[in-house]
């Protein structure tokens, strides 16, 4: 079977994408702009179609705790929110990293802080990539700027996801989430039915029952295990970083920009290399880990960074560490649910970089 084109919204994308990567289980509770994907799923019936289960939880922290529950029994498992409703999920999430456990995580990002708006914005960097919940844990965070990328991010997500026993974020927007555009989408997978050594299923031949917990009472063992996290983490930064890159090598200057500040920032070298002004972009995909050895290098080659976001400015700090005061790294972004615009970017380049 090959792939299927179609016109769809980002959110549709990703439930679409969930069902054909073979997910085992959805567990959500509706919430602006990122209701679609519920309702997609239960309009599509993936129980029909592969044996998926969808449900509506009664809230967000159930909702959580039910992708706790399947995640431990090995199973593909994921949930979806908007800010309010991710920050609701914050106890569940490091229960699940601190328990190992895979899943996958969607937050289509809306203004705030409190109930905010429904508009896009990027404000939950800082809850997303510095742990969000209590102690010391990083979630695996990928940042798509496309609705091809919302599709394809689910099956990358479960993989990595997966692949080191821990949960995974896309880490999207409203304006991603709504937005439509061509997507191809995958074949269907069949789901998985064989389970992981270590899931729930009670005792078995050759083995005693599996138990898992985030609990230790023992203050020794808890840093011991503690330090296998860090050690996972440190994996992933050797292994798993991802970032696009846009005309950087004969740029003067750099935007450093994910999701709608990305697709932005496109345009806004367009304008500025028009002007005779040399600048590219580098769009890191992977915001945990971060791409932080390929920004210290552009940072070798260039005169300043321009990180563009919509939110009062909280990935610059991460390019700020990065680049460790080779060149100047300013920040500039619209909050409340507005979208920049290129004209901005390139204006606040100028006045805040290249005149700086």
């Amino acid at each position: 079977m090959e792939k299927e084109l179609r016109l769809m919204k980002g959110n549709e994308a990703l439930a679409e994408a969930a069902i054909r990567a073979g997910a085992d289980g959805y567990f959500g509770y509706p919430i602006t702009p990122q209701s679609e994907v519920m309702e997609y799923l239960m309009q599509e019936k993936p129980h029909e179609r592969t044996g998926m289960v969808v449900l509506q939880a009664e809230s967000e922290v159930a909702a959580i705790n039910m992708v706790y529950g399947g995640a431990g029994c090995g199973k593909m498992v994921m949930t979806s929110s908007s800010s309010p409703g991710v920050s609701l999920k914050q106890e569940g999430i490091t229960y699940i990293a601190g328990a190992e456990l895979p899943c996958l995580i969607v937050n289509v990002v809306r203004g705030g802080p409190g109930l905010g708006t429904i508009q896009p914005a990027q404000s939950d960097y800082f809850q997303a990539t510095k742990g969000g919940g209590h102690g010391d844990y990083n979630l695996i965070v990928l940042a798509p700027s496309s609705v091809q990328e919302m599709a394809d991010f689910v099956e990358l997500a479960f993989d990595l996801a997966f692949k080191y026993r821990n949960p995974a974020m896309i880490l999207s927007d409203g304006a991603i989430g709504q937005m439509m555009e061509k997507v191809w989408l995958k074949p269907q997978k069949e789901r998985n039915l064989k389970l992981p050594e270590w899931g729930t299923t009670g005792k078995t031949p050759g083995r005693e029952r599996n138990i898992i917990t985030s609990l230790d009472l023992n203050p020794a063992k808890q840093e011991q295990f503690n330090h296998k996290l860090q050690a996972k983490y440190r994996e992933m930064e050797k292994n798993e970083v991802r970032y696009e890159e846009f005309q950087c090598d004969d740029a003067e200057y750099l935007f450093v920009a994910y999701g709608t500040s990305a697709r932005v920032c496109q345009k806004a070298i367009q304008l500025a290399r028009a002007e005779g002004i040399k600048v590219g972009l580098l769009r890191p995909i992977t915001l945990f880990p971060f791409p932080k050895k390929i920004i210290h290098e552009r940072a070798g080659q260039v005169k300043g960074i321009l990180c563009v976001e919509m939110s009062a400015g909280q990935m610059v700090e991460d390019v700020r560490l990065a680049v460790n005061g080779l060149i100047p790294v300013e920040h500039w972004g619209r909050m409340g649910g507005i979208v920049p615009t290129p004209e901005e970017a390139v204006e606040n380049l100028k006045s805040k970089i290249i005149g700086g």
